[in-house]
């Protein structure tokens, strides 16, 4: 899928930017930029497409994304799930604390730091929770102040194990024009809306305005996945979600998220996850207390 060029806003008196939204519109196209994004989603949730990655947001997620990866995030639709949502967000280019910076030896941490963010970074652990405070601090900071709170970030995120990848591998994505964008963003936008019910690749074409054999090749050649494994992703993210939630049993689960029977679920979460839905529910809801 060709992502779409978005240009980051950035005043002309600051080197970066900053912003806290609440209750914002936070269905963006798939897009990408030339700054990093650091990210911190302090409340929300619903699925998130980042480069070749298809995984669910919930309250406290920390991510950054490295330059010109693609991204976007799709809030749960209903009462009480992505009606409101709160973000900060930092953008940044690589050089905006100046070039130099790069090329001292006590800051060689920060380049190799800004090559592991191009595969899309989870922040866990202790590093998350100072991180957070630092980003809450510097939506109000100003001039020294403001540079300091951002340095001071880039030195945790350097110097932190607590990092999680989230793309299989760093990938390089081209321009597309705008046509192509919101062709590939409607089809993106009907999945999400749709995948409960069947979807056959006649209708999801026909969003596209391509023949069956023309958008299959398509899909295939901007995503490097069939439409049937985006499909059958965005219908397992939401499958986990509902498993840790642990309110409706695994096989209404199951028919909740579209699929049509029970082995074919546990097949395909089995092929996505590498766990049975179990096991899944085992590794995350029932975790031990640490005393």
């Amino acid at each position: 899928m060709k992502p779409h060029f978005h240009k980051v806003p950035v005043k002309s008196q600051t080197s970066f930017s900053i912003r806290h939204d609440q209750n914002s519109g936070f269905g963006t196209l798939w897009h990408y930029h030339p700054e990093l994004e650091l990210h911190y989603l302090v409340k929300g949730r619903g699925v998130r497409l980042i480069g070749d990655n298809i995984s669910n947001f919930s309250d406290g997620e920390l991510i950054l994304l490295g330059q010109n990866l693609p991204h976007t995030w799709r809030v749960e639709e209903g009462k009480e799930a992505g009606s409101k949502v709160e973000v900060i967000i930092i953008h940044f280019l690589p050089d905006c604390l100046g070039s130099d910076l790069l090329h001292l030896p006590e800051a060689y941490l920060i380049p190799k730091l800004y090559e592991r963010a191009k595969k899309g970074l989870v922040i866990h652990g202790k590093a998350k929770e100072q991180i957070a405070e630092l980003m809450n601090n510097a939506v109000h900071a100003e001039n020294l102040d403001r540079l300091i709170a951002l340095l001071s970030i880039l030195k945790i995120l350097a110097e932190t194990q607590e990092l999680e990848s989230i793309t299989s591998s760093a990938h390089a994505f081209y321009k597309s024009n705008d046509s192509e964008t919101l062709r590939l963003n409607k089809v993106y936008e009907f999945t999400l809306a749709n995948y409960k019910r069947d979807i056959s690749l006649s209708d999801v074409a026909s969003i596209a305005h391509l023949g069956i054999t023309s958008f299959c090749r398509y899909f295939k050649l901007m995503t490097n996945k069939t439409y049937n494994d985006f499909l059958v992703e965005i219908r397992i993210s939401h499958a986990c979600r509902a498993l840790i939630e642990d309110r409706i049993s695994t096989e209404v689960i199951c028919f909740e998220c579209g699929f049509n029977n029970v082995s074919n679920f546990y097949r395909h979460f089995k092929k996505v996850t590498n766990m049975t839905p179990m096991e899944y529910k085992r590794k995350y809801l029932y975790k031990p207390v640490s005393d």
